[in-house]
């Protein structure tokens, strides 16, 4: 199991999509990827894989995971590793172009 970690742009994001009533939908979505992230970062649903620009960007291995599939805007998760271990820390969740 991990710990949670939240950049502050990412908690904004989070609380700013829990308070829009007209996106529970995708609310929903996002908490349980967050849930799945939490208990296995790897789950099949995430379809997690690195997303390079940030990685570059960052310096540290970024990766992006899906919290919906097949939607215009789908929400996405992007997050790394650490700071210590059985952490992950979330920079982003942010509706895809």
């Amino acid at each position: 199991m991990f710990t949670l970690n939240y950049t502050n742009e990412a908690e904004e994001q989070y609380d700013a999509l829990k308070k829009d009533k007209g996106l529970k939908k995708r609310y929903s979505a996002v908490k349980r990827a967050l849930s799945y992230l939490k208990t296995n970062p790897r789950h099949p649903s995430l379809q997690t894989h690195e997303f390079t620009s940030l990685t570059k960007l960052i310096g540290k291995k970024v990766f992006e995971a899906y919290a919906e599939q097949n939607t215009p805007a789908a929400y996405r998760i992007f997050w790394y590793y650490g700071p210590d271990k059985k952490e992950i820390t979330i920079i982003a969740i942010t509706p895809h172009p």
